[in-house]
């Protein structure tokens, strides 16, 4: 569980340093949003995907990503002082960068 909230930090400093519209001061504060995006999307995240499931069902799963992409601008909101996203097209490039690179450390770490 710790390696993969370390992997979880490492793929938001990551994503946070490749994209020009989002932003995480401090260094250490990536923790701090890979707790929170975490628990966000543990905890939010499910509710509001079965709420939108007949859109959901309606655009073929697409509405998905605007999904993630509001998960990623209410981490902004709470974490206002440490995460910054420009607008919601960062915020929708910001969760879909992150899942590719969550997935290449999960292989690279995956023990």
């Amino acid at each position: 569980m710790i390696a993969r909230f370390i992997i979880s930090a490492l793929a938001v400093g990551i994503t946070a340093w490749t994209l020009d519209g989002v932003t995480v001061e401090p260094w250490w504060a990536t923790l701090l949003v890979a707790l929170v995006l975490g628990l966000i999307n543990a905890l939010i995240r499910p509710i509001v995907k079965f709420l939108s499931l007949p859109i959901n069902i309606l655009t073929l799963g697409l509405f998905t990503f605007v999904i993630n992409a509001l998960m990623v601008l209410l981490c902004a909101w709470l974490m206002s002082d440490h995460f910054k996203v420009e607008s919601f097209w960062w915020a929708l490039a910001f969760s879909i960068v992150m899942a590719l690179v969550n997935w290449v450390l999960n292989l690279v770490f995956r023990k």
